[in-house]
């Protein structure tokens, strides 16, 4: 098969401290701070700013309620009613196990996304930037890895990052049921009109995404945050009716149940985890808002509103127990009065929307993270917004997950047996975040190893208490995203593994560049034309195959020839003024060292380097560092060609990767988009020369 051009490098990025390398341990988001008043003008100017300021993070932390809290703000729908509704082992309704389940559902929230992930975990950004993604890129940084451990970590983290998608395949397809199911509690006689509309909402949902979800992301803030008071308002109303539910609250009572409910408990831990799937989305979009907008609406608005819905509903399944066998029961839409049950309808299933947007445009972003990182080949991702560089379309990972989720909705049918499948994923997400966080609080931030201990013995406990529960879902459905998190998790291997044979055979096959231009005049009579000709190489060292080509086939050079080699840091943005790194140039001389023609000038080299987040655009780089004078002056980049060498990958029997690895690595290249697009190559001025490299 063929694979054009190099794979832009991935590296750690050097830099002298923390800040510099973009690692912020504990830094907080600062509030502008008004000048001292020195009369009427500089306090009311300071006013103003104080206004803006204030202004500024209520827009953010309005923004982050849309995209943040999607996911976990949607929970409610379906976790308490999972709880009593499992196949095996549900809860009875009394007073003690509904104020020990609805205790254990606070105090899962409290401790696994109040502490664990707003207090401590989002204390570990890379640059800004927050997921397992950004965890695994840290752990990459030069400090780190003195150690041999970041090796297993990184490995845990691109485990992390392949659970992401079993559980982001599911996400959509129990929200959006959870949602339109609402329907058998307001009208029961359109029960089996369910599946069709919620295949219907799901194919809107991926039709639009093409688009780009500027405008429609403006609404989802004030969706979400008319979704929150709403729901918190009908909580509110369900706690006043039933006060005594408050008693919930205490931790005592999730103790007890656990203490005395043996196989009854454990099992509803599975379901409590339903609870607070989506916390993981914190972090992972806390490069979009900010640590402090999505702490102030967590605390402000979304953890009382959570709280009090639940609350409320536990006091429902104590008031009507009648209520639990029935198969229309859902707490949720039961809370609401009939009148306004169709509406809740309708805005569960547009908050269900927004909340798998999120999940859908966190696939993408993972992706493209993972194509720079180089862990995933070369993918068509679209910028479908000129603002926002974080909003971004990947046909490829779109299609995929329509039909990945279409298919799951139809096979499972209801979100009950869609939350015997939702949770193996997440939990086992939380257990890595965990690991890996400590890992950077460790190795980077060189916490006491006592602090480690006892974060590890806290968090850690809780999170393997929920994995371990949700393992008895397995045979009922809990295997499905286990067997896609272990389908992406072999592709990213795979790819990484493989690349890094091809990339060590190509610089074989290139050779050293010194040593090919003093052979030059012997070996190959060669002329030089005018123009300037560019070569992309992942390796500034060796001689790019498709300058070797050249030579070979057309027995010229241009009179300037530039090398670039585009590097990819663990960082999310490189800043501009760090974005090059140029070589030493190199003469064009014949093998007794003298120049070959006058008009021959250099082998200019120059490496390019992009945050993980950035978009390679190599002709635009290029003319900033003609324009800071990295380039010989006078060359004229307006009509510059570009060389890309185009590979055949033959698989051979040589240890490294087994057969069928080997061939689904040549798929996989075979698939990549086109390295001219990737880089924003001219297509009227990019040539292509054929090469061969064994796997």
């Amino acid at each position: 098969m063929e694979s054009s051009d190099p794979e832009p490098a991935a590296r750690p990025a050097a830099g002298p401290g923390p800040v510099e390398s973009g690692i912020h341990a504990e830094s907080s988001d600062p509030e502008p701070a008004a000048p001292p008043a020195a009369g009427p003008e500089p306090v009311e100017s300071g006013i103003r700013r104080r206004r803006r300021a204030r202004a500024g993070m209520a827009a953010l932390t309005l923004g982050a309620l849309g995209v943040v809290f999607g996911d976990i703000g949607t929970s409610p729908l379906y976790a308490v009613q999972a709880i009593f509704t499992a196949d095996h082992h549900a809860v009875h309704v009394n007073q003690a196990e509904v104020y020990g389940v609805i205790s254990l559902v606070f105090w899962a929230i409290t401790l696994v996304v109040s502490i664990k992930y707003v207090t401590f975990i989002m204390r570990a950004d890379n640059s800004g930037e927050g997921g397992i993604m950004a965890l695994t890129a840290l752990l990459q940084m030069p400090r780190a890895r003195r150690a041999a451990a970041p090796v297993l970590l990184v490995t845990l983290g691109i485990l992390g990052a392949s659970l992401f998608y079993g559980d982001g395949a599911i996400t959509p397809a129990i929200s959006v049921l959870s949602a339109v199911s609402g329907l058998k509690v307001a009208v029961p006689s359109l029960n089996s009109l369910i599946l069709p509309i919620t295949v219907a909402v799901l194919t809107v949902l991926f039709a639009i995404q093409q688009f780009g979800t500027g405008l429609v992301g403006r609404l989802f803030g004030p969706v979400m945050a008319v979704w929150f008071t709403i729901i918190g308002a009908i909580g509110a109303v369900g706690v006043v009716h039933h006060a005594a539910i408050l008693q919930a609250l205490l931790p005592s009572y999730g103790v007890a149940f656990l203490w005395t409910h043996g196989a009854v408990a454990f099992i509803a831990l599975a379901s409590v985890v339903l609870a607070v799937t989506g916390a993981e989305a914190l972090y992972a979009d806390m490069g979009h808002f900010g640590r402090s907008p999505i702490r102030r609406a967590w605390f402000l608005l979304v953890f009382p509103a959570l709280t009090l819905n639940y609350l409320a509903q536990g006091a429902l399944v104590l008031a009507q127990p009648r209520l639990v066998p029935r198969s229309n029961f859902n707490p949720f839409f039961q809370l609401v009065p009939a009148w306004g049950q169709i509406p809740m309808v309708f805005l569960a299933t547009f908050a269900t929307v927004i909340a798998s947007q999120a999940v859908i445009s966190g696939a993408f972003s993972v992706t493209q993270q993972a194509v720079q990182l180089g862990f995933l080949p070369r993918l068509t991702i679209r910028h479908t917004s000129a603002r926002e560089v974080g909003q971004i379309y990947a046909p490829a990972i779109a299609i995929t997950m329509f039909v990945a989720v279409t298919a799951i909705v139809v096979a499972f049918g209801s979100p009950t047996s869609l939350a015997s499948a939702y949770g193996v994923a997440v939990t086992g997400t939380f257990i890595l975040d965990t690991i890996l966080f400590l890992s950077v609080a460790g190795l980077l931030w060189h916490t006491r190893a006592r602090w480690i201990v006892v974060g590890a013995a806290c968090f850690l406990t809780v999170d393997a208490a929920f994995f371990s529960a949700n393992l008895t879902k397995v045979i009922h459905g809990g295997w499905l995203p286990l067997a896609l998190a272990a389908t992406v998790f072999t592709v990213l291997m795979t790819w990484r593994r493989g690349r890094q044979i091809v990339t060590a055979n190509r610089q074989r096959a290139e050779g050293p560049l010194r040593q090919f231009v003093e052979h030059l005049g012997a070996d190959f009579p060669v002329r030089h034309v005018a123009g300037v000709s560019v070569f992309l190489n992942p390796n500034l060292e060796t001689t790019p195959l498709a300058l070797r080509s050249n030579v070979q086939t057309n027995r010229c050079v241009h009179e300037h020839v530039i090398i670039v080699s585009v590097e990819v840091e663990r960082v999310p943005h490189v800043l501009e003024a760090e974005r090059f790194r140029p070589e030493t140039k190199i003469i064009f001389s014949s093998a007794t060292g003298e120049p070959l023609d006058r008009a021959a000038e250099r082998i200019s080299r120059i490496t390019i380097r992009y945050g993980f987040l950035d978009e390679p655009d190599v002709p635009a780089a290029l003319a900033v560092a003609a324009e800071r004078g990295l380039l010989d002056s006078g060359i004229d980049l307006g009509s510059a060609v570009y060389f890309l060498s185009q590979i055949a990958i033959v698989p051979t029997d040589s240890p490294g990767l087994s057969r069928w690895r080997k061939k689904l690595f040549v798929a996989m290249a075979r698939n990549a988009a086109s390295p001219a697009r990737f880089f924003h190559l001219p297509d009227n001025r990019t040539v292509t020369m054929s090469g061969r490299v064994e796997l």
